[in-house]
């Protein structure tokens, strides 16, 4: 069953290839008579330059579906399948890490940064893992942090920036590896309502200018109201 319906902000003439598609996705966790259906057959497509909401309930399966899309977790049945035609859930481990690295960026409620580094070096730790030159390194630190307004910062650690700050950083840190696909459980979930709002207005920037086939997760109405294409889940199923 299809999971998309477009909203208010979508874009015509798009490329008819989805940079990112999930095909009857179905996530089931335990066995036998324990076994619970996290997801049930889900049908997306992410378009490049769109944002796509996935919304619903907490329960309704939001995080197990972005864990999906961006390859930190297999389906139980189901394909999640890239526009150069691999199947990312179907890649060796190997295979899959690198997919990841190239082409996903992630963000995450919680932050997730490394509380004894600085903003830079956060922001960094994608590229040293992909073994980028160093002075290539610097340069994309520089620019990235520069994007989300936080050249003044770089030097500081977590604990020294507001929550806003650490989510800049954390989306610093998922693009500065110039992925296509962004993935963003929650971003908001932990801010107030005028810093989400920052958040969302960058997010929704970044996709536009950078051309990335986003999909964020949210209860937030107003980054729902800014989406291209809406997902509802309820109990793990599309939303009536």
């Amino acid at each position: 069953m299809n999971a998309t319906t477009s909203g208010p902000g979508t874009a015509s003439g798009r490329d008819a290839t989805p940079t990112l598609a999930g095909r009857d996705l179905r996530r089931v966790f335990g066995h036998g008579d324990t076994a619970v259906a996290a997801l049930a057959g889900i049908d997306i497509e992410v378009h490049a330059g769109e944002l796509t909401v996935v919304t619903g309930p907490s329960g309704s399966g939001k995080t197990t579906l972005l864990n999906l899309l961006g390859g930190l977790d297999r389906p139980t049945s189901g394909t999640v399948v890239l526009d150069d035609g691999r199947v990312l859930s179907a890649l060796p481990e190997a295979e899959a890490l690198a997919a990841r690295r190239q082409r996903v960026g992630y963000v995450f409620q919680t932050f997730g940064l490394i509380p004894v580094l600085s903003a830079a070096e956060n922001v960094e730790v994608p590229l040293r893992l992909a073994r980028v030159d160093p002075a290539e390194r610097a340069a994309r630190v520089e620019a990235i942090l520069d994007r989300v307004g936080l050249s003044r910062h770089s030097r500081q650690r977590p604990h020294e920036l507001s929550g806003g700050q650490q989510q800049r950083v954390g989306v610093a840190r998922a693009l500065v590896g110039e992925p296509d696909i962004l993935i963003a459980d929650e971003p908001t979930g932990q801010l107030d309502s005028d810093t989400a709002a920052t958040i969302m207005d960058l997010i929704v920037e970044l996709t536009r200018e950078r051309g990335l086939a986003s999909v964020v997760s949210t209860h937030d109405p107003l980054l729902i109201q800014r989406a291209d294409r809406v997902v509802r889940l309820l109990d793990g199923a599309i939303a009536p």
